[in-house]
C-alpha cells in the first residue's frame, strides 16, 4: 500500500515523541519545569509527618499541615520555615520530609506587580528576626516563638500589607475529636486559650489572593 506524505509525517512524529518520553531523563524535565515555575516568595505546602499533624488536619478540615516561603539563590531553592528552630531548608530536602513527598506551591495572583525586589527584600529582612527562634507549640500570637503559618502570614503582612489567609480564634476550629482534645490537654492542661488568634496552614492555602502554580 502506498504511503502518502501526511501519513509518513504523522508516523515519524509519533516515533520521535515515543523516543523522547522513554529515553529523555525524567529528572531533567522536572528541573526545567521547576526553574520556569518557582519564584521568590512562593508559598509551599505539605502534609507534615509530625506528631501533631493529624490533630491539625482534624481541627482545620484540611490535609495540609505545614508551609513555608520559597527563596531562590543562584538557581538553588530553599524553604524558610518555622520548625525547631526556624531555619532555611533546601527545597528538595523539604519535599522529601513530607508525606509521600507531595507538595503544592501557591503564588499571589498579581505577584509580578506586588512582589518587587524591594518588597521581597523587606519580607526577608523582617523574617530574619525569627531565624533560630523556637517553634511555638502553643500557637500564641507573639514574636517570642513562632509557628509555620504565622511566619508566612506575618512576613506577607509586613512586606505587602496583605493578609494572606483569614485569622481565626482557637475556639473557631473543630475541637471535637478525641485526637484534637488530647493534643490540647497535653499543651494547655485545663487552661485552653480559646480566644487566641491563630492562622492555620489551611487558612493560607485557601486564601483568595493565591493561585496554584505547581502540585506534585
Amino acid at each position: 500500500m502506498k504511503m502518502n506524505k501526511t501519513t509518513f509525517f504523522l508516523g515519524f512524529f509519533g516515533i520521535l515523541l515515543f523516543t523522547f518520553f522513554c529515553f529523555f531523563p525524567k529528572n531533567a524535565i522536572f528541573v526545567s519545569t521547576q526553574s520556569e515555575k518557582i519564584q521568590n516568595g512562593d508559598i509551599v505546602f505539605q502534609i507534615s509527618q509530625s506528631g501533631q499533624g493529624k490533630a491539625i488536619q482534624l481541627a482545620t478540615k484540611s490535609e495540609y499541615t505545614h508551609c513555608g516561603i520559597i527563596y531562590e539563590n543562584k538557581g538553588n531553592y530553599w524553604v524558610y520555615e518555622a520548625v525547631q528552630p526556624v531555619k532555611l531548608t533546601p527545597l528538595q530536602a523539604w519535599i522529601k520530609r513530607g508525606k509521600k513527598q507531595h507538595y503544592v506551591i501557591k503564588r499571589l495572583k498579581n505577584a509580578d506587580q506586588v512582589l518587587t525586589k524591594a518588597v521581597l527584600q523587606e519580607m526577608k529582612t523582617y523574617g530574619e528576626q525569627f531565624l533560630g527562634k523556637n517553634y511555638d507549640l502553643y500557637f500564641e500570637w507573639s514574636d517570642d516563638r513562632i509557628y509555620c503559618s504565622e511566619l508566612v502570614w506575618k512576613m506577607y503582612k509586613v512586606g505587602t500589607g496583605l493578609e494572606i489567609g483569614k485569622r481565626e480564634k482557637l475556639k473557631d476550629f473543630d475541637l471535637s475529636s478525641a485526637e484534637v482534645r488530647k493534643k490540647m490537654t497535653e499543651r494547655y492542661g485545663n487552661r485552653i486559650p480559646y480566644e487566641e488568634w491563630v492562622i492555620s496552614p489551611a487558612g493560607i492555602f485557601e486564601s483568595e489572593y493565591l493561585i496554584t502554580v505547581k502540585s506534585e
